[in-house]
């Protein structure tokens, strides 16, 4: 039987374990990518470990999401980053340099490698053949320390593309076709792999729109083969000798096939609330558009803003509706505005914006109250914009140009006929991917070699040893489809104190409940309810470090997003599953207990627990983990957990000296 191009990569790269779906296995991870939102946790972890060197062949710190520096402690926060990469021998991208995603591709992503990144769309580079997975930060630090990272071997699926996009269809249709077609949690415990006749017709570029969307359907990754637009990709960004060619076996044989004709597809747009809620435009035509940003990791490259620049050529945006760009990378912002398309845009009526995450999490460009936003980004969750009651759409950039130009959401194929003079601009590459290098500093070019802790710089808490008996309330009761922005906002009022834990936590679930953290803090621990999905989108661990701080003991919910579920063995949170009629019985302020002997009962490999609400009914709850998360569960997380380890591994070494 032949393999996938999964497997391929997979194989080449196991430490521990067989590639079977359902079965642990560990991988060596060859780069690592940290953002500022998550990075100081990464490298106050790395630290606590007792690390002092990166092990990985590269890692990368970017600081890209506070890059506007509000307060002094998003600038401690990057002098930090700068000390710690210094330090420890990572690169280090200054605020304002770009995206982490973005940069990385045009800088360091190459076929055939793993990364892996504390942020939910490092999958970004799949499109170029490499095996990228987003990950909690405490993952991240223990790999760069040289560990394996862990993870239950997802089902490998095929996605076969064929024939090529019509006018005014792009990649950005394509994920949200599959989107609009297994929704946000359609590709949980799975591995989207592109094959068939319509890769050839799709860039590199293109094809990175949708591995990075592919987050959004809940995938560990997605990838594509290698070919000669992979080449030309590389050779365009200066790094032709990175390629290589990766194909599957002809005979390789996948659990799953799903088949996306190119040529039926249309431009398509994602209704509020989630990046699921997919339509053709043509049914959202005609609501009044407030606002249109172009950007994002998703659709922010050179590639993805010129067909809106020529679109907006000799034009102007509609006087009701305000447009910005907000490039991936400043290379992208410089190659612009060499081709004078920065002109163009700006006498349209569009704003510029830094090369930042910003607008996507609510820092900058917040919405108007009552008003509709339109964004090639690739979330739309309520509130993430910074308002609670916001209406963001989510489009194609074309999409996105057409309606600022008619000032309500119009099909460009509509607004095409009715202008008479508007062509698709369609899709073109830069001849070379290039711009002032001296925004990345190298490990060489160091400028620091001694951490530089601000007085918002906090330690990482830790949690003590699992024990015997869990009991305590139903601390909050929540729906389906919770995500990491419910659990601690992404908005630049809390965010600032990332490093600072105890303050964080004030914030916990707040946007859920803002009662939730005092009642949290005044209760002798307790538990979370959710139903499906819980703790999906962003890898933040801020989101299981910090209810973990409060004192919760464990989550009980229909499921789990796949990082998030991480992330609580990784803080030493219990994951428990129960099922429907359990979820609907239970009630905020019930009082919960795990009747089991737990700390022995999650050592031992039980799967089901036995959970006795008030006293008067008992339901069941299953973990499934492996031996290794188990003992990281026991240990107290995995911070207690890899130093245990190290300790015993130094003992013995010290017993056979």
């Amino acid at each position: 039987m032949g393999k996938t191009l999964t497997e391929k990569i997979l194989d080449d790269h196991l430490v521990e374990g067989e590639l079977q779906p359902g079965e642990e296995i560990g991988i060596e991870i060859d780069q690592v990518l940290t953002q500022d939102t998550t990075g100081t946790l990464v490298w106050l972890q790395f630290e606590a470990l007792g690390l002092e060197e990166v092990q990985t062949e590269l890692a990368a710190q970017y600081c890209d999401h506070q890059t506007y520096q509000f307060d002094f402690k998003n600038t401690d926060d990057h002098r930090f980053l700068r000390s710690a990469a210094g330090t420890f021998g990572a690169y280090f991208s200054r605020p304002g340099n770009g995206i982490c995603h973005n940069v990385h591709r045009e800088n360091f992503a190459a076929p055939d490698k793993t990364l892996l990144g504390s942020d939910s769309h490092t999958p970004t580079p799949g499109g170029i053949g490499q095996l990228a997975i987003g990950s909690g930060g405490l993952d991240v630090a223990v790999a760069m320390g040289g560990g394996a990272y862990y993870i239950e071997m997802p089902e490998v699926v095929e996605v076969r593309l064929e024939g090529e996009l019509p006018e005014w269809a792009t990649a950005k249709d394509i994920i949200l076709e599959m989107l609009r077609r297994l929704s946000v949690k359609g590709g949980v415990g799975k591995i989207f792999e592109y094959t068939g006749p319509g890769v050839e017709s799709l860039s590199a570029p293109e094809r990175m729109t949708i591995t990075n969307m592919g987050t959004e359907l809940g995938a560990t990754t997605s990838i594509f083969p290698t070919d000669e637009r992979t080449r030309d990709y590389l050779e365009r960004a200066g790094r032709g000798d990175e390629y290589e060619k990766l194909q599957p076996d002809e005979d390789a044989e996948y659990h799953d096939s799903i088949t996306v004709d190119l040529s039926e597809l249309e431009p398509l747009i994602a209704e509020p609330s989630m990046p699921d809620n997919v339509v053709p435009v043509r049914e959202a035509a005609g609501q009044d558009v407030d606002q249109v940003i172009i950007g994002s990791c998703t659709n922010g490259a050179y590639e993805d803003i010129l067909p809106a620049a020529k679109m907006l050529e000799g034009r102007t945006i509609d006087l009701s509706t305000e447009m910005i760009v907000a490039p991936g990378s400043k290379k992208a912002s410089e190659m612009l505005a060499r081709e004078g398309w920065t002109a163009e845009l700006m006498a349209a009526g569009v704003n510029f914006s830094e090369a930042t995450c910003g607008a996507c999490i609510g820092i900058g460009h917040v919405p108007g109250s009552d008003s509709v936003s339109l964004r090639t980004f690739n979330r739309n969750f309520e509130g993430r914009s910074g308002i609670e009651d916001d209406n963001v759409y989510l489009c194609s950039p074309e999409v996105a140009a057409a309606s600022a130009i008619k000032g309500e959401i119009v099909d460009p194929r509509d607004l095409a006929e009715e202008l008479g003079d508007l062509e698709d601009p369609g899709f073109e590459m830069p001849e070379e991917i290039e711009g002032a290098e001296n925004d990345i500093i190298t490990p060489e070019e160091a400028v620091d070699d001694e951490l530089i802790k601000g007085p918002n710089i906090g330690d990482v808490p830790l949690k003590d040893p699992l024990d015997e008996r869990l009991e305590g309330p139903t601390l909050l009761r929540m729906g389906d489809n919770i995500t990491t922005d419910h659990i601690i906002p992404a908005t630049q009022d809390i965010l600032m104190y990332r490093s600072n834990i105890p303050k964080l936590s004030e914030f916990t679930l707040s946007r859920v409940d803002d009662a939730f953290a005092q009642r949290a803090m005044n209760s002798d621990g307790g538990f979370l309810v959710a139903g499906e999905n819980y703790g999906q989108g962003s890898s933040r661990e801020h989101a299981a470090l910090c209810p973990m701080f409060l004192g919760v003991e464990g989550v009980l919910a229909r499921s789990f997003a796949r990082i998030h579920r991480a992330n609580l063995f990784n803080f030493g949170l219990l994951p428990l599953e129960i099922d429907q009629e359990t979820y609907e019985h239970i009630d905020q302020g019930d009082h919960v207990e795990i009747v089991d002997d737990v700390a022995d009962a999650v050592r031992s490999g039980q799967e089901e627990f036995t959970i006795r609400i008030n006293d008067d009914w008992e339901a069941t709850g299953i973990l499934e983990a492996s031996a290794r998360e188990r003992d990281i569960l026991a240990a107290g997380g995995k911070l207690p957990y890899v130093k245990q380890q190290h300790e015993e591994g130094d003992a013995t070494a010290a017993s056979d000296d």
